[in-house]
């Protein structure tokens, strides 16, 4: 079985990032894969500073094993003043090669206004330097606070079958690339 990890940029609450994340996570479960989400609004992560020793930050090892024993994951961001969070950003630098190369990977942004993809290509470009796998399949949700319901379903079902179509492509690239055999 393969094993996805996501990752939200978001460390608001009630946070329409994590918000889809959880969403998709459920798909991706559909799909027969073991699903775990690292949520940054709890770890206690420093800026990077380019160094190597993080050992007062016992959550950054935690980040860097859980990464590199998965063979994908969802990188959910808000897009804020047209890019990747800051936050995203900071625990994708905290990691090297060694956690995030090889890894298949999908993309999701939110947005409070019109959807586009500048948050998606920045993260596309980053993840290519890493030597990760980014799916072809994306999302961007634009004016996010339309898309979900009191009940955090999707609203819209045409975005909700785009989820599907993004889950079943991460979950089957992951296995394709380098999923571990099931014992």
């Amino acid at each position: 079985m393969v094993k996805i990890v996501g990752i939200s940029g978001s460390r608001r609450p009630g946070s329409y990032s994590y918000k889809a994340l959880n969403h998709v996570s459920q798909r991706v479960a559909a799909f027969g894969a073991e699903m775990e989400i690292l949520d940054l609004r709890t770890m206690n992560l420093p800026f990077c500073d380019g160094g190597k020793d993080y050992s007062d930050y016992p959550d950054v090892a935690k980040l860097q094993e859980t990464v590199k024993a998965a063979d994908g994951l969802i990188l959910a961001t808000p897009e804020y003043h047209g890019g990747v969070s800051g936050v995203l950003k900071n625990a994708l630098d905290l990691m090297s090669f060694d956690h995030l190369s090889g890894k298949v990977t999908g993309l999701i942004s939110v947005l409070g206004g019109q959807s586009n993809s500048n948050a998606l290509n920045d993260l596309r470009i980053i993840m290519r330097w890493v030597h990760s796998w980014v799916i072809p399949e994306q999302v961007a949700i634009g004016q996010a606070w339309n898309a979900f319901g009191e009940d955090d379903k999707l609203l819209d079902e045409k975005l909700a079958q785009r989820f599907d179509a993004f889950a079943q492509s991460l979950v089957e690239h992951a296995q394709l690339l380098g999923g571990r055999a099931e014992a």
